[in-house]
């Protein structure tokens, strides 16, 4: 049968103030333990949390087919919002984009649009002098000449000024200009400006963004309408052909806004000479969407020039400037039309990104024959030219509004986050009844087991061997073995009765200034 000894210890009094101390330490550490709060264990929290399914899968109760049932159901669902969130944020991360188009908005200002113009010919053959078409000689095909005639020669000239060339060489629009008309008024060469282009010299009518001309109205009548003599007696002779050598005739036309400089040889279109050309406009004004949507050049808000050169960015200047800077690589030079600013070329491929917001202007290009029979005769007498030459060198250019309206298109994101937050809610409301509070009772009850566990993890007290409470200790049987001179339960169930007691044959009295009394 199974033995407990109680063992009654009376101390000494030097021993008494170690041991009240022990007792107000114990008391203290007891304090301290029933002040701390103990974590709530997953059923306690599963009964309490608003996430549904998770208190009949595990709360507390008896674990049956029940249970099983609701855990699968809660795991299900968990499954299918997980999946339905994926697919989600998917579909939100390739950022789609849509573009609404709204085709007769109001325009706002009506300005009427930059009209560059360019002859197809370069330099007059009558205005080239010797050393022009010894400087030349690579564009067009002439071969240089001495005062005897054409033939190869060594001749010195001095170093050519490009910009005296094109101005003394091209074509004059005083010259070329017959007619001018904008919005029913009279107009001169003195309404164009000077502009330099791969063709040459080249005209822009309207090109000061701070004076720009206002259309009052839309249809024929109501925009710019010019003549123009493309003076073919004076294209240059085909010796042999360059990469610059053009068969045609008649001049080059850009519309454009007066922040971006002409791009002609690529954006311009062609006006053939024995016709009226009529070009119907309508002003488009496009938003782009910027990154992550797109890639379009955001604006910086910065007081300086985007780009060096030029008062405003643009892909026709973007262009340009990457045009120079390759140029200006290799040649350690620039051609006239590129932008004269200071700045070595950049390496490896050019990128130009499309503006944000961007103004560009729809055409619609009709035309007709033009003389007649009768105008001819009339327009030979009165610029003193023969029938023939007003059909092979006269033409007319109509460029109006074709409405006082624009056209307006913007790309929208198709899924943002306010749309992905309020799908994830849905979704998540519907398999498993959560919400973003529900969330912050999860994390709250994570945080609430971890720090718990760290706490016992950084202050683990070291087991007692043995427990007092006053003067009462309760010994175990093994350390009563190790540490009493008392038989063995062997030894006693064997030997007599005299050895149950051993203490009594003690005379009594203190010993060593301890008494010791133990009932067994």
């Amino acid at each position: 049968m199974p033995i407990e000894i109680v063992c009654k210890i009376k101390f000494a009094e030097e021993d008494a103030k170690p041991k009240e101390k022990e007792a107000g330490d114990e008391q203290s550490l007891l304090g301290a333990a029933q002040g701390a709060a103990a974590p709530r264990d997953l059923a306690t929290f599963a009964s309490t949390s608003t996430l549904h399914g998770l208190g009949r899968a595990c709360g507390r109760g008896p674990h049956g087919l029940r249970r099983t049932l609701w855990a699968l159901a809660l795991l299900t669902s968990l499954a299918a919002f997980l999946y339905q969130a994926a697919g989600l944020a998917r579909g939100y991360l390739t950022r789609p984009h849509l573009v609404a188009m709204d085709p007769a908005a109001p325009a706002p200002a009506a300005g009427f649009p930059a009209v560059t113009l360019c002859n197809i010919n370069r330099f007059r053959h009558s205005a080239l002098s010797d050393a022009d078409i010894f400087h030349l000689a690579n564009l067009t095909g002439l071969p240089p000449k001495d005062r005897d005639g054409h033939r190869a020669a060594g001749l010195r000239y001095p170093e050519p000024d490009m910009v005296d060339i094109l101005n003394r060489t091209g074509h004059q629009l005083a010259d070329m200009l017959k007619s001018c008309n904008f919005s029913g008024h009279h107009c001169s060469a003195s309404n164009f400006s000077v502009v330099y282009t791969r063709y040459g010299k080249c005209y822009t009518f309207n090109a000061d963004p701070q004076s720009s001309l206002p259309s009052r109205a839309g249809g024929m009548g109501s925009g710019l309408e010019i003549m123009l003599d493309i003076q073919q007696e004076e294209y240059l002779p085909i010796w042999r052909e360059t990469n610059e050598t053009s068969f045609e005739a008649g001049i080059r036309v850009q519309i454009h806004s007066q922040e971006e400089p002409p791009y002609i040889h690529q954006l311009g279109f062609g006006v053939s000479p024995g016709f009226q050309t009529f070009v119907s406009c309508q002003e488009q004004r496009l938003t782009y969407l910027p990154q992550p949507w797109g890639n379009c050049r955001a604006e910086s808000g910065l007081r300086e020039p985007e780009l060096q050169g030029y008062s405003a960015y643009s892909v026709s200047a973007c262009r340009l400037r990457c045009e120079k800077e390759a140029v200006l690589q290799r040649c350690h030079c620039r051609m006239v039309h590129m932008p004269d600013s200071l700045g070595g070329g950049s390496e490896g491929p050019c990128f130009c990104p499309t503006p944000c917001n961007l103004t560009r202007y729809g055409k619609e290009i009709s035309m007709v024959r033009i003389p007649n029979r009768g105008s001819a005769r009339y327009l030979a007498r009165k610029y003193n030219r023969n029938e023939t030459y007003i059909r092979e060198n006269f033409l007319v250019l109509d460029v109006f509004f074709e409405a006082l309206t624009s056209e307006a298109m913007e790309q929208r994101a198709a899924y943002g986050l306010s749309a992905l937050l309020g799908d994830l809610g849905g979704q998540m409301g519907l398999f498993i009844g959560a919400s973003v509070l529900t969330l912050l009772e999860i994390l709250d009850y994570i945080y609430e087991v971890s720090w718990d566990r760290l706490k016992r993890v950084w202050r683990r007290p070291k087991t007692p061997l043995r427990t007092s409470t006053g003067g009462i200790s309760t010994l175990v049987l093994q350390e009563l073995k190790e540490q009493s001179p008392c038989p063995s339960r062997g030894h006693i169930e064997g030997g007599g009765a005299s050895g149950l007691l051993p203490n009594h044959h003690h005379p009594p009295g203190p010993r060593g200034g301890l008494f010791e009394d133990f009932a067994c």
